[in-house]
């Protein structure tokens, strides 16, 4: 097996999009260090990480000599260099389906429900925590209501796509997580529940939950 001591995650615990890569590490059973940089803070703006990964982003992934940026390709590269539990299909309709299934969430519902963007709904709108949550809700409802009809009539096993996770559980999960932050009633979406319980069983998915990393705060959440 390659070395993997070398690898490096740049990161924040709470980053939706580091929470994608972080159980797609621990799917195919790969080690990693942490570098957290509190995007709360702004650390992840500043010269000393822009230095690194000029997107200013999280997460940003170390590896093969390489800096990746962007979860989904990040996520890809994993899947080509690794490709020991693969996390899309084989056949190409099997994997156009999991790739749209997984930009619904990180191209289409993420974008208008993260940090900066709730930040700007504050500072330039004057939206107080009320209209930031209806706004985060709204986006997410219609998001799920789209990825449930978009799911296959019928499954095979208790994932989106069958009967291991794929790329899709790597991005509904961290969704979910962050929607039930918000107060997103999640009882109309009985597939998507089913979906998210059906990966809270494997270890890979507790290991890589926001609460289980290095610098989650121990109390009060930042």
């Amino acid at each position: 097996m390659a070395d993997t001591s070398d690898h490096t995650l740049h990161s924040y615990w709470r980053s939706s999009a580091a929470y994608r890569v972080r159980i797609a590490l621990a799917l195919k059973g790969l080690p990693y260090q942490q570098i957290a940089w509190h995007m709360v803070k702004g650390e992840h703006q500043q010269p000393a990480y822009r230095s690194i990964a000029p997107f200013g982003l999280v997460p940003m992934l170390e590896i093969d000599g390489q800096r990746l940026q962007q979860s989904l390709a990040i996520i890809e590269y994993l899947d080509e260099r690794f490709p020991g539990t693969a996390l899309l299909p084989v056949d190409p309709a099997g994997r156009a389906q999991a790739r749209a299934l997984a930009q619904l969430i990180a191209c289409e519902m993420h974008p208008l429900n993260n940090l900066r963007t709730l930040k700007r709904l504050r500072a330039q709108f004057d939206a107080d925590d009320g209209q930031v949550q209806d706004w985060y809700r709204h986006w997410c409802e219609e998001g799920f209501r789209a990825f449930e009809a978009a799911l296959p009539a019928a499954q095979s096993g208790g994932y989106a796509l069958g009967n291991k996770p794929s790329l899709v559980e790597c991005c509904l999960v961290p969704q979910v997580y962050n929607a039930l932050r918000y107060g997103v009633d999640l009882a109309p979406f009985h597939r998507v529940r089913a979906i998210v319980d059906a990966c809270a069983t494997l270890p890979a998915f507790e290991a890589a939950r926001p609460e289980n990393q290095p610098d989650a705060p121990l109390a009060t959440a930042a």
